[in-house]
């Protein structure tokens, strides 16, 4: 009867160590590996929507406008002078602002002074 007893024992035991390990896999996949493939999705959708004329942030600080496109590369302009026109990687692209939503914040800007002298 003791060896049945044991062996039951040394079964509940294995159980335990099972979930236990189930539970700590969930907790690395939903902690690291989910956000990082939800990361990864977001910057290659915002690197696929890339334009001509979006402004960005390059992962060393720099802004500039976007002059052209390929599917690896883009030509960037940096400042205001004209011939600093540098190709780079796409992954070397760290913030996307459309050109859209930069010419609707200026309007909406001009829109609530314009509403702000009527007052």
């Amino acid at each position: 009867m003791n060896s049945i007893a044991a062996a039951a024992g040394a079964g509940n035991g294995t159980m335990i160590m099972v979930i236990y390990m189930i539970v700590i896999v969930a907790i690395f996949y939903f902690l690291l590996i989910r956000p990082q493939r939800n990361e990864q999705k977001r910057v290659s959708a915002m690197l696929s929507n890339l334009e001509v004329g979006d402004s960005v942030v390059t992962t060393s600080g720099f802004y500039g406008v976007v002059l052209d496109v390929t599917e690896e590369d883009v030509i960037v302009e940096f400042g205001n002078n004209k011939n600093c026109r540098i190709p780079m990687r796409k992954t070397a692209i760290a913030e996307v602002e459309k050109a859209d939503s930069a010419v609707d914040s200026t309007a909406g800007a001009d829109k609530k002074s314009v509403d702000l002298k009527k007052k």
